[in-house]
């Protein structure tokens, strides 16, 4: 394989190497094979630089920064050497592993709702990290928190010790998981993913803090990600790997203006690029690009503009009870959306916005407590009142599909793909077996997959694969409406464009009208024919997918589109200065 290599960026060519990776190569034993996940990777990270590993899924990225935290499983066999500050880790002793993992390199998790244990308070947890690698009082712990938890941007430290992480937001939460790892002063912080599952204003921020971090301590970061607009706000350095194998390394302006290998060119190809960014009453934020082309007609757009809509809402209120009973959480406020047949409206915005509260009310999966939703002429709100489980309401279900964000936990992982793909057709139909086989294959060759597929189960499949099964089922009794729900968040770039590309092709071809729920705005616009903006469960502006995400009304809408990055590191910066004269 052809390796392409760069010279390092001048602003750390001159420092020493913090943490050196040299010919490290990583082998698991499976089942008595030896499988190869890294081949002889080499590359330097220096303090105060921020260098990403970046691939797809499989490509050896965690699997490289779990080699230097001694965190493998005893199936591993590591060879070449890892030295941090001159001393290696390959091979150490047990308790110069404990001394660094935490201590000289902290670590960010991209779920912080799995790393952090849900009956501990955040503060009693930052505490013990503290503990762990320093002896200190309690009393001087718990003020070391509060310091921590302020520098990290975390408003009424207190209160946000005190709380347990069922009653933080994502970012909150992704916030204290970073002044856990910083709470020894480490020489290094490993970043997995710490933006992947959230919105794109909060993901904004935590880049922000990362930045700033960096700069007040002078700490290497070693970036892990497949989102190459996170790369290139963040990034100084890249290194690619695929398959295990380094493919290129170099300074980030560079890789993306000059991409050297075939791969390289692929992943960048495959990320959706946002449109220029055009702000109400000023210049624009960034260089004019190009237009894109316009989206193919769809074939149903005729019958769309002279039948009745899909879906109508009009002022949906849903409220949730509160902490108190005298007390509600209103979800959505006096919500209104049309969906015409064959036709993708998008909902955006931050997280707790009322996106998918809406998806649900729909699907008649949450109480309505004000307006109407009818789909396909159905007023769900009265046919889920008066039978949850009745005639009316599964028939209307029937007419629906859903598709979740991780296919990995909606599909049962002890069903076959031909029997999950099926359920549907056993619930809702009178089909013989044979014909629910041939039907489950006419899907299988609907989503690109082999009907041999049909026999294998979840975990024997990609990501990738387990979404197009996810879409199949979805459209297995032809729906009306697709509901999907953050379908493409959690797919490496190039997957994540295949899954997109076989979305449209299914969409054109069965016509039916869909929901689609997301905070990535690029595949937004490469999708959807009209975007809605919630704000704090509100409707803040809705129009043609090309007005509102290329000359948005709405300062809100701005300050979104703002905060998304984008795969070009001049650009983003631009953008990144837009927003934060918006936030100003």
């Amino acid at each position: 394989m052809t390796v392409s290599h760069s010279e390092p960026s001048l602003a750390t060519a001159t420092r020493s190497p913090l943490l050196a990776v040299t010919g490290l190569a990583v082998a698991f034993e499976v089942d008595g094979e030896t499988h190869q996940a890294v081949h002889e990777v080499t590359f330097e990270l220096r303090r105060g630089q921020v260098l990403a590993l970046v691939g797809e899924s499989g490509s050896g990225k965690s699997v490289t920064a779990m080699a230097a935290l001694g965190l493998l499983p005893a199936t591993a066999r590591v060879s070449g050497s890892i030295t941090l500050a001159g001393e290696e880790l390959v091979g150490a002793e047990p308790r110069l592993l404990r001394e660094v993992r935490g201590g000289r390199i902290g670590t960010i998790f991209q779920e912080p709702t799995t790393a952090l244990n849900p009956v501990f308070t955040i503060g009693d947890q930052v505490a013990e990290a503290i503990r762990t690698h320093r002896e200190v009082s309690r009393r001087a712990a718990a003020a070391r928190v509060r310091e921590l938890l302020s520098a990290v941007g975390l408003n009424d430290p207190e209160r946000v010790a005190r709380a347990h992480p069922h009653e933080l937001s994502g970012g909150q939460l992704q916030r204290a998981m970073i002044a856990m790892a910083i709470s020894s002063d480490p020489l290094l912080l490993i970043a997995d993913e710490p933006t992947t599952a959230l919105d794109v204003t909060v993901q904004a921020g935590i880049l922000d803090l990362l930045r700033d971090l960096r700069a007040r301590l002078d700490m290497a970061v070693l970036l892990i990600t497949h989102d190459m607009g996170v790369v290139a706000d963040l990034a100084d350095d890249v290194v690619v790997l695929r398959e295990g194998c380094l493919v290129e390394k170099a300074p980030v302006a560079q890789l993306f203006a000059d991409p050297r290998h075939e791969y390289t060119r692929a992943l960048l190809h495959a990320v959706p690029q946002l449109p220029e960014l055009r702000l109400p009453g000023a210049a624009s934020a960034e260089p004019r690009q190009p237009e894109p082309p316009a989206r193919p007609p769809s074939p149903h757009a005729e019958t769309a503009t002279i039948d009745e809509p899909a879906v109508r809402v009009r002022d949906l209120v849903v409220e949730y009870p509160g902490r108190r009973r005298d007390r509600r959480v209103r979800a959505v406020d006096g919500v209104s959306l049309d969906i015409a047949q064959g036709e993708v409206v998008a909902l955006v915005g931050e997280s707790g916005s009322g996106k998918s509260t809406i998806g649900r009310a729909l699907a008649g999966l949450v109480p309505v407590t004000a307006g109407t939703v009818q789909v396909v002429g159905v007023d769900v709100t009265r046919a889920a009142a008066r039978a949850l489980h009745g005639r009316e309401l599964r028939r209307l279900r029937a007419r629906m599909g859903i598709v979740f964000q991780d296919p990995a936990s909606s599909l049962n992982p002890r069903r076959t793909i031909g029997a999950s793909i099926a359920e549907p057709l056993s619930l809702h139909t009178d089909l013989a077996a044979d014909a629910q086989r041939e039907r489950v294959d006419e899907l299988l060759e609907a989503v690109e997959l082999p009907r041999r597929m049909r026999d294998r189960y979840p975990y024997e499949m990609s990501g990738g694969q387990r979404q197009r099964v996810a879409i199949a089922r979805a459209i297995a009794l032809d729906p009306a409406l697709l509901i999907a729900d953050e379908p493409t968040s959690a797919l490496d770039v190039s997957v994540q464009a295949r899954i997109l590309e076989l979305f449209r092709s299914v969409q054109q071809r069965f016509g039916f009208a869909c929901l689609f729920i997301s905070h990535d705005l690029a595949v937004v616009d490469q999708l959807a024919d009209r975007v809605a903006v919630l704000h704090n469960g509100r409707m803040v502006e809705q129009g043609p997918a090309a007005t509102v995400l290329r000359a948005p009304e709405h300062p809100y809408t701005s300050r979104l589109l703002a905060s998304a990055p984008v795969a070009d590191p001049a650009r983003q910066a631009q953008r990144r200065a837009a927003r934060q004269r918006l936030a100003a």
